[in-house]
């Protein structure tokens, strides 16, 4: 929900005369398949008066790390500024080799609680903030993601319930207190956590969802909305996780929507509708077996992603303008090729007789949102 009433009022209202017109328009939008910009070197990823931008900077599902794919996490720059959606492995580094300036960082999004989802996540602190210069950020960002889920934990001494993310953070800076108290004894820093503004993000009661009911079909509901976006969220199924989100942005330029992990839900195809695009998981099960993993964590993986065969069906009924696969799995090139990727994606979009652009998703690929509307495209 909005936090105050001024984040939803002034210029925003104009933002918000744009909004039916991207969404009236991103199903009649579409370019080649398979079409797709080369990897980002180190350059500005965007800058004030651009439209929106997306940056993959990691595209590998699970926690297992690959030498040849960094973790899940996207960026996207809104009017010079950047907001963070998931923060797995190596997504500090990504996002300065993706040329994103940390005081541009202002918000992050964890669509659930997953160790290959949060991992870099209090690194963004405990490393950027409070340094000078383009090298940290001193102003607090917000941070939403899913509050607790009511259920105990399994792990020995852990709290009970199961932290959210507002816990999960406050526990963080815990663990990591070591390093704030040195510099903070020898004048030199501060504490990560006074750098944090911490939401945690909760369905409506009206929902009915539960840890055995983990995503009942649901409209959208509003998580955040300022100036430069408007942030809105549904349940998605993900196995025992509770909650688990797929979150939308619009801005007055585009609209893109993230998946988060999941199985084929219809929440995801309302949340995406007409969007500009969709930014979903992708799994190949037919790569699974290469892994050598147990037939029991196989079934699991099937259960609780989605197919790359369906892709093309959900872009084509949520009349997306393209659709970006990433938290490949398998992510490792050696086990499933991008030849391949590329291979099934099209194949999917061709069944489906979706018309949009079909990207595979690459480390540090960068995504333009929108159109320029002054030319009408």
């Amino acid at each position: 929900m909005c936090e105050s009433s001024a984040d939803c009022t002034g210029t925003s209202a104009s933002r918000r005369t744009l909004l039916g017109a991207v969404a009236a328009s991103a199903a009649a939008f579409a370019v080649p398949l398979l079409s797709g910009e080369p990897a980002a070197a180190a350059t500005p990823a965007a800058s004030v008066g651009t439209g929106p931008s997306l940056t993959l900077l990691g595209t590998n599902a699970g926690p297992p790390p690959l030498a040849s794919r960094y973790g899940i996490s996207q960026a996207l720059v809104v009017n010079g500024r950047t907001y963070v959606v998931d923060c797995g492995r190596g997504a500090v580094s990504q996002y300065l080799r993706a040329g994103l300036s940390m005081p541009s960082l202002a918000g992050i999004f964890l669509t659930h609680l997953h160790a290959d989802h949060v991992v870099d996540y209090y690194a963004f602190p405990m490393l950027a903030a409070g340094a000078a210069g383009a090298q940290g950020f001193r102003s607090p960002v917000d941070v939403y993601g899913p509050g607790p889920a009511g259920i105990a934990s399994t792990v020995a001494g852990a709290p009970c319930p199961v932290p959210g993310t507002v816990e999960m953070t406050r526990l963080a800076g815990q663990a990591y207190a070591a390093a704030p108290t040195f510099f903070m004894t020898e004048h030199i820093g501060i504490d990560p956590a006074t750098l944090l503004r911490v939401h945690d993000v909760l369905p409506p009661d009206a929902v009915g969802a539960s840890t055995a009911h983990t995503a009942p079909v649901m409209a959208p509901f509003t998580v955040m909305e300022n100036d430069d976006v408007r942030v809105t969220a549904v349940l998605v199924p993900h196995g025992a996780v509770y909650p688990a989100y797929a979150y939308r942005f619009d801005t007055d330029r585009g609209s893109v929507v993230f998946s988060g992990d999941t199985s084929p839900t219809p929440n995801v195809i309302g949340l995406a509708r007409g969007a500009d695009v969709l930014v979903h998981e992708a799994l190949h099960p037919g790569g699974l077996a290469a892994l050598g993993l147990p037939q029991a964590l196989i079934d699991h993986i099937l259960a609780t992603h989605t197919d790359v065969s369906e892709l093309g069906r959900i872009a084509a009924e949520a009349g997306v303008g393209t659709l970006v696969a990433t938290h490949l799995g398998p992510g490792d090139p050696a086990v499933t090729s991008d030849a391949t990727w590329r291979r099934l994606l099209r194949d999917s979009a061709h069944r489906a007789d979706f018309g949009g652009r079909v990207l595979l998703g690459e480390d540090l690929m960068r995504v333009p949102v929108g159109r320029d509307r002054t030319n009408g495209r």
